[in-house]
């Protein structure tokens, strides 16, 4: 990143998440003065360090519901979004005040998903969290409860955390609960729970459940309060969602935030690595660091780039395309090849570097098209999926889907019905007149033909591309 801040080898880039149970008692739904003072003076501790810090908290509904005097959380979306037009202004006010008590500057932040679905507004806001961090102000980060709908709204504050912590490429991604850790289901009713210390998310990701530290987790048991909207399944996927962008989570207890500190060391001096969790308890007890769940993230040439992320997590899926596995494999092996090709040439930072950057000279074709699923439009995001062919050319309804990525598309659903499966040698304009474009331009701009971006893949097959490299991104697998 170009901030000052991360100039010094010792300084990181840090959100920290707090959910409405730490914010907001859940019977009186009065305010946790004490726990936000003690997160106030921990994020100016951990910024005199040289540290930059992203605050994402959640709290508003709970604390418009304190100011209304509502015994439960309101049911309907006007009814939702009344109550937290009145409790953001109480919560930011509060948040505010304990700050200015340092001298320290806020920026409230509110954001839908709706405020990220172009490519330069999600910049905008990379950029705009970054000079604020540059300019020394703790960002306050939260989801606009007032304006948000089922389309557009990111669910929960998790899930948030997740996509914040991705979109300023921070190093440490914390959320903060109302338990130490972890568990392999709720151990305030099961007491044949286990804790899970460290989980390595490029193992959890393994389809083979026998590797999968996260395979006998249950997180059934929802939000922990009345006041909550997620669990600990959302924090899972917001775990997820980070540790795919390169960022380190952990999920630890609220009460004292000043032990984020504590965690950063433990955790710089990689004692733990290759523990199993009785040994790590034992370790942290001896070295005096509270009980934690880490996160750790995929390997670096598997993380995703930014663009990549923002297909993957900040777009809404309008439909779905199923293509054959052949086709995925063929654009994977291209990918890789084209990587393993630029390492000599590429540092560590070089976005070629990454073995999914989609670094492959091309996109996606029609003839690896099976099916097309619901309506949408040209450069809408559909889900990429793969499936199987059968031998007159459709899907196999016996064969299990499975999501392998998420695309731009050049064309819309009724175009591609026309021209999915069409063989080597095809032109897509004798399918429908005209052709597409690898660019912004959908059907009517200039043709592949003429476009000197366009893919060897592409002029090989005489097709149009379906969906340019820049608008293509794969999961980690």
């Amino acid at each position: 990143m170009s901030s000052s801040l991360r100039s010094s080898p010792t300084s990181r880039t840090i959100v920290i998440k707090l959910g409405s149970s730490s914010l907001v008692d859940p019977e009186t739904h009065a305010p946790r003065l004490s726990t936000m003072s003690r997160v106030v003076e921990t994020v100016v501790a951990l910024k005199r360090q040289g540290h930059a810090v992203v605050i994402v908290s959640s709290g508003g509904v709970a604390m418009g519901m304190n100011a209304m005097h509502l015994a439960e959380r309101p049911q309907t979306v006007p009814e939702t979004q009344a109550v937290a037009a009145v409790g953001q202004g109480r919560l930011i006010s509060k948040w505010d005040a304990l700050f200015q008590e340092y001298e320290q500057g806020i920026a409230q932040i509110l954001l839908t998903r709706n405020d990220i679905l172009d490519w330069k507004q999600y910049n905008n806001a990379r950029n705009a969290i970054q000079t604020l961090l540059d300019m020394g102000v703790t960002p306050i980060v939260n989801e606009n409860d007032t304006l948000s709908t089922s389309e557009i709204e990111f669910g929960d504050n998790d899930t948030l955390s997740g996509v914040t912590a991705a979109l300023i490429e921070a190093d440490y991604l914390f959320l903060l609960t109302d338990v130490d850790c972890l568990y392999t289901a709720d151990p305030r009713s099961d007491p044949t729970a286990t804790r899970l210390i460290t989980v390595d998310m490029a193992r959890a990701n393994d389809s083979d459940n026998e590797h999968n530290p996260l395979a006998g987790v249950d997180t059934s048991s929802g939000a922990g309060s009345s006041v909550g909207t997620g669990g600990m399944r959302t924090k899972l996927v917001a775990a997820d969602l980070a540790t795919k962008a390169g960022v380190t989570t952990l999920v630890m207890r609220s009460e004292q935030p000043a032990n984020v500190a504590l965690v950063m060391d433990y955790l710089g001096r990689d004692a733990f690595r290759g523990l199993d969790a009785e040994q790590e308890e034992k370790l942290l007890e001896e070295q005096g660091v509270p009980l934690h769940t880490k996160f750790l993230p995929i390997s670096r040439d598997n993380r995703l780039e930014n663009r990549q992320f923002w297909i993957l997590h900040g777009l809404v899926s309008k439909g779905s395309i199923i293509i054959d596995n052949d086709m995925y494999q063929n654009i994977i092996e291209r990918d890789s090849d084209d990587a393993d090709n630029n390492d000599n040439d590429a540092d560590d930072n070089d976005e070629c570097a990454s073995a999914l950057s989609i670094d492959y000279q091309g996109g996606l074709p029609a003839s690896g098209i099976i099916d097309v699923q619901e309506t949408f439009h040209e450069m809408d995001c559909v889900n990429l999926k793969v499936g199987r062919r059968l031998s007159n050319g459709d899907l196999d309804p016996e064969f299990p889907l499975r999501t392998v990525g998420r695309a731009r598309c050049n064309y819309t659903s009724t175009e591609l019905n026309r021209i999915k499966g069409i063989t080597r040698g095809e032109s897509v304009t004798s399918f429908l007149g005209y052709s597409g474009s690898d660019n912004e331009g959908g059907p009517g701009a200039k043709s592949p033909s003429e476009d000197p971006r366009v893919s060897r893949l592409a002029e090989d097959l005489h097709e149009c591309c379906i969906a340019s490299r820049e608008n293509l991104a794969f999961i980690p697998m």
